[in-house]
């Protein structure tokens, strides 16, 4: 091995990077991806209503819904919430598109 690369491989392994995160598992990462995808539909729907203080109240009460559960690691418990949140969002898209229709 060169010396250079000896080097960097004993500098970095005696350090821990402090930007590294833990692994997380496929079942974590697809569950991930879901609710990723889920708060882009959320968002593109609520920006298809005029701006106003209702859009802003929806987008805001979103939001506190998804930065609430943040935290959440068991994937039953994930699956819940987004089954939930998606069932609350129906309700709310019929509202949107009442709005958005009007």
């Amino acid at each position: 091995m060169r010396p250079s690369i000896r080097l960097l491989a004993a500098i970095s392994h005696g350090r821990s990077s402090k930007l590294k995160k833990p692994a997380i598992s496929l079942d974590h990462f697809i569950q991930r991806g879901r609710v990723l995808a889920f708060w882009r539909e959320v968002v593109r729907a609520l920006n298809k209503i005029p701006p106003s203080a209702t859009r802003n109240e929806l987008h805001d009460y979103a939001r506190q819904e998804f930065e609430r559960h943040r935290e959440v690691t068991d994937l039953a418990h994930i699956r819940y919430l987004l089954s939930t949140g998606k069932s609350e969002f129906e309700t709310m898209r019929r509202y949107i598109d009442e709005q958005v229709t009007s």
